[in-house]
Parts: C-alpha cells; sequence; structure tokens
C-alpha cells in the first residue's frame, strides 16, 4: 500500500511510503476495537466515588417507636435508608473498573484502527522534523500546510521530540504521541493521523508480532 510521504510544508517530496498491508488493510475486527476502547476508558475512570450507608451516619441508635400499634410500618433506627437524612441503600462504592485484555487481541484491535482510518483515506504520511526551539506557532504552521487546522489531529513520532511535543501541548484539537504509545481510543478519536516516516517501522514492528 503506497502513501505520498509530504513535507512540513505540505508539498509531495516525490517519495513514497509502503505501508504493510498487514497492519494497514486488514478486515477490521469490530468487537476488538470494542473491546479495547472500554478498556481504554474504562481505565481512565477514577473509582472513588463513595456514598455513606447506615452504618456510616452519625445518629441516635435508640428505636424510634415502638414495635405494633401504630398502624405504620415497623422502624428500628434512624438511620435506614428510608428516611429522610438515613445511609443511601445500595450506594455507590470504590471500585477499580480496569479489566484484563489479551496482547493479542489489543494489537489487532489498533491494526483494525489503522485500517479503518487507512479506509478513509485518513492517514497521511510526513518526513521526520523539528523545531529548534518550543514555539506554538510552528506548529499551527505545519497543520495550516496540511490543512488540518479544523480537524483533530493526532501526530505520531518515531522516538521523543521534547520540541514538537511541547509545541503541540497548548493546542486542544492536536495530540502529539510516539509510536509506543499509540492506542485504538487515540487512533480512532482523531480525524487525521499524520504518520511521520521514522514512525512507520516501530509501528509495523510491534504490530506483526
Amino acid at each position: 500500500m503506497k502513501v505520498a510521504v509530504l513535507d512540513i510544508n505540505g508539498k509531495d517530496t516525490g517519495r513514497k511510503a509502503d505501508l504493510s498491508k498487514d497492519v494497514f488493510a486488514i478486515e477490521p475486527n469490530n468487537h476488538a476495537v470494542y473491546l479495547d476502547v472500554k478498556q481504554y476508558l474504562a481505565n481512565q475512570r477514577q473509582g472513588t466515588h463513595k456514598s455513606k450507608e447506615r452504618a456510616e451516619i452519625a445518629g441516635s441508635t435508640r428505636k424510634i417507636k415502638k414495635q405494633k400499634g401504630t398502624g405504620t410500618a415497623r422502624a428500628g433506627s434512624i438511620k435506614s435508608g428510608v428516611f429522610k437524612g438515613g445511609g443511601r441503600m445500595f450506594g455507590p462504592r470504590p471500585r477499580n473498573y480496569s479489566f484484563k485484555l489479551n496482547k493479542n487481541l489489543k494489537r489487532l484491535a489498533r491494526k483494525s484502527a489503522l485500517s479503518i482510518k487507512a479506509g478513509e483515506k485518513s492517514i497521511t504520511v510526513l518526513e521526520d522534523f523539528s523545531f529548534d526551539t518550543v514555539k506554538t506557532k510552528n506548529f499551527t504552521a505545519v497543520l495550516k500546510a496540511l490543512e488540518l487546522e479544523n480537524k483533530k489531529t493526532l501526530f505520531v513520532l518515531g522516538g521523543s521530540n521534547n520540541n514538537v511535543y511541547l509545541s503541540s501541548r497548548n493546542l486542544k484539537s492536536s495530540e502529539v504521541i510516539t509510536s509506543s504509545e499509540l492506542s485504538t481510543y487515540k487512533i480512532l478519536n482523531a480525524n487525521q493521523v499524520v504518520l511521520l516516516e521514522g514512525a512507520l517501522e516501530g509501528i509495523e514492528t510491534n504490530l506483526s508480532k
């Protein structure tokens, strides 16, 4: 699968990047994608929700009225959940929402997500670049040259590049990650995935195992 390589000015360099069919042109597995995105979102949850139950409420422990003869339901504690100010019945407790997925399934999900984006023509291959200084203006100029300033974009670098990362950090609609940080959720959450040439080998090596 051949894709034209662009420079940071949006011009065709005349080179073609060969994207592996085993990574960018498979039949997407929607259920694998669903599970991987579900796990990613579950891992974002803190799980610190808590409400007080009847045993944790401050209040009297005396029986509030006699057992029989009142014509109403029996009641033993003012802290019962049926009374105002009482504990909450079956309320939320702190819990861990994370769950395990097999590595092969997560790998399949990422390949499926990349194949979906490739099928939508939503993958751009860019030659490797860097900035001398940290300037948001520099990164914005790259987005404008690629006509992506109004799109949610994901830039995937081959390795850590602090100047590029910091230049993009102030832009809400753009995210810069390395190939090792690639996730199904981030791929699908972007309108356009911009792969730097140096990232291709790492992506294909990680996902072709």
